[in-house]
């Protein structure tokens, strides 16, 4: 067996999540965003890490932040044997009753650098605060959700204070290969409604379209197209979630000229229909 789940708790789209696994055999995400705060400690191997716009080289002691909405997907770098805990959380879980107001500590989310490089004390005290977290979230006893709170604000305040001492870890692998992908990303970011294709993003990036499929997919983890649909599928939820129009004008509001093809692609990301994720939003709220 490749995982060993050595703790879980919860879901991704939940209000708190952890899950600690070591695997032995390569592992990637078809596709990675969600409406949560996500914080990825990495206790041994390396992975290359894709996050929003970058990629980073990790390493085992390494802390990645990971703001609510942003694409994100961890690949293999080098050996697959690799360890890491990985916790979600939602607005809700620190609302009314934290003891610290947690717009101060979710705001670290929001900036630059997504990867915090942590020293060996540093990374014991991490270690510690996950074994208690793990170990509240398994075993479950009186009052563990409130000591789960106060685990993760201190684990959340912690890292905003290492944000302002620690040198972050360097986009990965660098070069101008990396760089061009990088920009490439941001083209696609602020042009999804646009007809790109392939050919046509490798003819204004001066590149082949074989080479760039190649080298989107080394980089990011995602094929181009996938990674267009992706992002397409993203500002679809948010037109759902925050707009009364109709499902045909959010499909050619995003891209999709065809109706059913959208349909198509959404129910492929988001394992839903548009229309079942649009009910189950505002049941929910």
């Amino acid at each position: 067996m490749s995982d060993h789940i050595l703790a879980a708790y919860g879901h991704e789209e939940g209000a708190f999540y952890f899950h600690h696994v070591r695997r032995t055999e390569p592992f990637e995400r078809v596709k990675h965003y969600h409406s949560t705060y996500e914080l990825y400690y990495l206790i041994s191997g390396k992975r290359t890490y894709f996050i929003k716009d970058r990629s980073y080289r990790i390493e085992g002691g390494d802390l990645v932040l990971i703001d609510k909405y942003d694409v994100h997907k961890s690949t293999v770098l080098g050996e697959a044997a690799h360890e890491r805990v990985v916790i979600n959380f939602s607005d809700d879980f620190l609302g009314a009753g934290a003891p610290l107001h947690p717009e101060r500590l979710v705001a670290q989310f929001r900036g630059e650098v997504n990867v915090l490089r942590l020293r060996e004390p540093e990374q014991r005290f991490v270690l510690e605060l996950l074994g208690k977290l793990g170990r509240e979230a398994s075993q479950r006893s009186h009052g563990y959700e409130t000591y789960l709170r106060l685990l993760l604000l201190e684990l959340l305040l912690f890292s905003s204070r290492q944000r302002g001492r620690e040198e972050a870890a360097e986009p990965a692998p660098a070069g101008a290969v990396h760089a061009k992908i990088a920009d490439i990303v941001r083209h696609i970011n602020g042009c999804y409604r646009d007809n790109l294709t392939l050919s046509s993003v490798a003819a204004a990036f001066f590149m082949s379209p074989s080479y760039l499929s190649r080298t989107f997919k080394t980089v990011t983890g995602f094929t181009l197209t996938g990674y267009v649909h992706l992002t397409r599928v993203k500002e679809a939820q948010r037109l759902l979630r925050d707009t009364d129009d109709k499902i045909s004008d959010i499909a050619a509001a995003v891209g999709f000229e065809h109706i059913g093809h959208f349909e198509r692609i959404f129910k492929t990301v988001a394992q839903s229909t548009p229309q079942a994720f649009r009910k189950a939003y505002r049941q929910s709220g």
